[in-house]
Formats: C-alpha cells, sequence, structure tokens
C-alpha cells in the first residue's frame, strides 16, 4: 500500500512538470508567432488589411500559471509587464540606423568632454561636442528623436506626402510612449533633453562628402514649449541633416517598447548594435570587445568597460536578444542573438530531455 501511494505521488509530480512545460512552451511559440505577424502587419501599414495583423502586435501576452510554482532563483531579466494594449504611439517609435552605426550619443548624462571617431578606412570621421553651459546628448535625450521619428514613419506609410521638419507633439502623448510619468520633474527633464540635442554641435562626413550640409549643426535647429490651460505641446524642427536622414527610405528600424524600462546606457547601446545588426536573422552576429568599445564612444578606460560590458553580457537582459561572452583564439567577444529563434530551440531540446527522463523513470518504478 505504501509504494503504491510513494508511485502516485511520483505520477502526480511528473504529470505537474510536464504541464508546467507545455505552458512554458505555448506561451513562447505564442509570443514569436505574435512578433512573426507582426512583422507581416508592418509591411502592409499602407492597406485595410493590415489591422488583423496589428492587432496581434499590439497584445503583450503575459504568462500567468495559477498553480503554485517551486520557489526560484530571482532572476535577472525585465520584470514581466501586465496584459495591456499597446498605443499607435508606441508601436510606431522607429531609430535612425546612422546614429545606431555610429558613436554621436554619449553614454553618461554628464559628459562634457567631446567624442571623436575615425572608421578604420578614414570615410566615416564624427566630432561631437558641447556648447558652455551644456553637457552632450546623451542616449537618454534621443527617445524624443525616437519617438519624432516614429511620427515622421507614420506621414511616410499612409499618405504620399513628405513629413515636414517642425512637428507639433502634445507632451502627455511623448511621455507616455516613452514610459514616463507626466509630472514636474519629467516636465524639467524634458525640456533639458532639449536644449541638450539642440546645443550639442555636429561636424561629420556621414553623408556630407559633397558639403551640403553646414560644417557644425545640432540634432534640432529649434524647439518651443508651450502651455495653454487645455493642452501642452512641443515644437520640435530637426536639423537639416537629421531630417534628410529619417526621410531617406529603409533608414528607420521599429524599437521595442521594452527599451525604455532599460536604465543602463551600455545596455541600450547594446539593444540598438544588436537591433542594428542582428535585426530578425537567426544567425547570430559577433563583435570583439574592441570594436563594442569603438562603436560605444565611451569615455572610460578600455578594462573599465570590459568589466561592465562582461556584467552586463551576464546580465542578458534587453528586449528581444540574447549576449554571450566568448573567449576564442586569444580574443573576447559578445555574441548577439534574437531571442524567439534561440528559446524556441532551446525549450524544445529542454522538453525532449526531460520526456526521455519520464518514460525512464516510469519504467523504473513500474519494475519495482
Amino acid at each position: 500500500m505504501g509504494e503504491r501511494v510513494h508511485l502516485e505521488s511520483y505520477k502526480k509530480l511528473i504529470k505537474g512538470d510536464i504541464s508546467l512545460i507545455m505552458r512554458k512552451f505555448l506561451s513562447i511559440i505564442f509570443k514569436w508567432i505574435g512578433r512573426w505577424t507582426g512583422k507581416i502587419g508592418e509591411s502592409l501599414e499602407t492597406s485595410d488589411h493590415q489591422k488583423s495583423y496589428l492587432d496581434v502586435e499590439n497584445k503583450v501576452v503575459v504568462d500567468k500559471d495559477p498553480l503554485p510554482q517551486p520557489k526560484k532563483i530571482p532572476s535577472k531579466k525585465l520584470p514581466i509587464r501586465e496584459i495591456a494594449v499597446l498605443s499607435d504611439s508606441e508601436r510606431s517609435i522607429r531609430d535612425f540606423t546612422e546614429m545606431m552605426e555610429n558613436p554621436f550619443l554619449a553614454l553618461s548624462k554628464k559628459r562634457k568632454n567631446p567624442i571623436i571617431y575615425e572608421s578604420p578606412d578614414g570615410t566615416r570621421k564624427i566630432k561631437v561636442t558641447r556648447h558652455t553651459g551644456h553637457f552632450l546628448a546623451s542616449i537618454y535625450d534621443w527617445d524624443i528623436v525616437l519617438f519624432v521619428a516614429g511620427k515622421m514613419q507614420e506621414i511616410l506609410n499612409n499618405s504620399s506626402d513628405i513629413p515636414p521638419r517642425t512637428m507639433i507633439i502634445p507632451r502627455h502623448e511623448l511621455l507616455k510612449s516613452l514610459h514616463r510619468h507626466d509630472g514636474k520633474k519629467e516636465e524639467k527633464d524634458l525640456k533639458a533633453s532639449l536644449s541638450r540635442l539642440k546645443m550639442t554641435g555636429i561636424e561629420t562626413t556621414i553623408r556630407n562628402e559633397d558639403y551640403r550640409y553646414e560644417a557644425g549643426f545640432g540634432f534640432l535647429d529649434s524647439w518651443k514649449y508651450t502651455e495653454r490651460k487645455d493642452r501642452k505641446e512641443i515644437k520640435i524642427t530637426l536639423s537639416q541633416w537629421l531630417y534628410d536622414g529619417i526621410c531617406a527610405k529603409g533608414t528607420l528600424l521599429k524599437v521595442s517598447p521594452e527599451y525604455f524600462y532599460l536604465t543602463s546606457a551600455l545596455k541600450r547601446f547594446l539593444y540598438r548594435t544588436a537591433r542594428k545588426h542582428v535585426g530578425n536573422q537567426k544567425e547570430s552576429w559577433e563583435f570583439t570587445i574592441e570594436k563594442l568599445y569603438e562603436k560605444s564612444g565611451s569615455e572610460s578606460e578600455f578594462k573599465v568597460f570590459k568589466n561592465k560590458l562582461k556584467q552586463a553580457v551576464e546580465d542578458d537582459d534587453i528586449p528581444d536578444y540574447s549576449m554571450k561572452w566568448i573567449e576564442r583564439n586569444g580574443k573576447t567577444l559578445v555574441a548577439f542573438r534574437d531571442t524567439p529563434s534561440q528559446k524556441i530551440t532551446e525549450l524544445i531540446e529542454n522538453f525532449k530531455d526531460s520526456d526521455q527522463d519520464v518514460i525512464e523513470f516510469s519504467k523504473e518504478e513500474t519494475l519495482h
């Protein structure tokens, strides 16, 4: 009798494990399908037929298991968000590929030293400086441009007109899309970011081979903050260089809403690097740590940068991509890979292993 009770307990435990594995497997599958169908919808944005695809993309699925779970070691991954419907602005956030590829932005919010960069072949030169009394525009300030670029992409997709270089944006819509509160501190920070984007000076050979742009320019030509009883708006005029780049075909990439939850500038840089180079490819993309140091424009010493980079890679919590630290042939590299395809493969393999263990265990119990 005791052996039968013991056997029944093990069977219940096995069934529970299989159920848990299946739930996790299906959760990953549904999330992957959501991203895949979202990509189809994005390519059909100008047609009415797109709506069925976008409705899938708008929803963030959270796997909530009502059954009691075993204790787990706290994860360093991004916190799971509640089920939410993404707004049009959140879905349309875009980044500019030339800015993702080259070091135009400071990783520190209080950087004063200029960013000076030249590509190995000498074709790309960049010098980013600040005006007295201001810091360099940072990767956090760039959030505003991501929102504006998304608005411009919507205009390009939905009409034959080109977007205006000057745009008027409701403040609450901007802050909501960037996952920020609408308070006095946020208002002050927003104005400071706009000032840095305007007062940061840029000199570059990128798209300036024929000197059609002025020698130096900012990210913004001007900005104006207006406040009325019923509405608070921001009027932003992009620099000609930035505007021309954003309007060029194929220069904008979609940004995950989870990006704005990253508080580490280095992790933001790593996400933008992965988004630019890996995209939705199944294959991984590798960089030497020296190359990442060069691309980041970091003013830290290389040794310090390396230590912080290794910690960020071990945390492995940037949206949509996984990272791996690799030592090979005397070189240290970081490999980036699109997460959904990797997770599905790993989960299938784990499920197979677990299934085999269950069969072998059941046989062993039966023999006794």
